[in-house]
């Protein structure tokens, strides 16, 4: 357990040097011209180095351990427990950032997500178990490239819109078979075989309110680039409170 605190720890000050390195980087005049964009932008671009990551790395622990699918209540490998240490560590760096930068009130839904993923990583890393369940959620981290990708393009209205045109459906193809599948998957495997007390009943509970919190997302997201005239009370808002732009 201290092994894993100092490794989750590492990954926090690694996060904190990624920071770093984003303000020095220069930003698209769509961004400087926007001073409520500037954190946005650089908080995206730590995301997006997080997605890659993280998303490969559980791709390459599933890759190297297939059998590990047979077991999602006690599989074990070296390689998903340094993932879930490391995504431990992007996910409380990124709530430190959210407080201390002031952006608690416009990005309380993304403070809800950590919490419930720093709780259940936690508990996945004091107790060993169900850390196959963590790899297969961090796929999602796949998706977040190209849903990164999207919102970085919108940001700094970059002048190709078959860039984005071309994103917007990959995005899409990500999100079902990155973010819905392997979520709908856990969801019916939590639902049928994992005993509803202790940590099994908390991390079904935590399972559900990400499921809620997903389909929400993915309602905005084809709304506001497949249907955008389903958009309610979008026009003409200001979007420099908001830590994603999802409209």
């Amino acid at each position: 357990r201290a092994a894993s605190a100092a490794l989750v720890g590492g990954s926090v000050a690694i996060f904190g040097a990624l920071r770093r390195l984003a303000l020095s980087l220069p930003q698209p005049a769509a961004v400087r011209s926007r001073p409520g964009r500037v954190w946005r932008w650089w908080n995206l671009l730590v995301s997006f180095a997080h997605s890659v990551l993280a998303g490969l790395w559980a791709l390459f622990s599933l890759w190297q351990s297939p059998e590990l699918l047979s077991d999602i209540q006690d599989g074990y490998s070296v390689s998903g427990h340094l993932l879930v240490c490391f995504s431990s560590g992007y996910f409380i760096h990124d709530t430190l950032d959210i407080i201390f930068s002031h952006q608690s009130r416009s990005s309380w839904e993304y403070l809800v997500h950590h919490a419930m993923a720093i709780s259940a990583f936690v508990s996945l890393i004091i107790t060993g178990r169900f850390l196959v369940a963590a790899v297969l959620l961090l796929l999602v981290e796949v998706s977040n490239i190209f849903l990164t990708v999207r919102m970085l393009l919108k940001m700094s209205n970059v002048p190709s819109p078959a860039l984005y045109e071309a994103n917007k459906y990959i995005n899409l193809v990500m999100y079902f078979a990155f973010r819905l599948a392997p979520q709908a998957y856990l969801t019916w495997y939590f639902l049928r075989y994992v005993e509803v007390q202790g940590q099994g009943a908390f991390l079904t509970a935590n399972l559900l309110l990400l499921d809620a919190m997903i389909l929400m997302y993915f309602s905005r997201l084809l709304r506001s680039d497949f249907f955008p005239s389903l958009r309610k009370g979008s026009a003409g808002r200001d979007v420099d409170g908001e830590k994603f732009l999802i409209d």
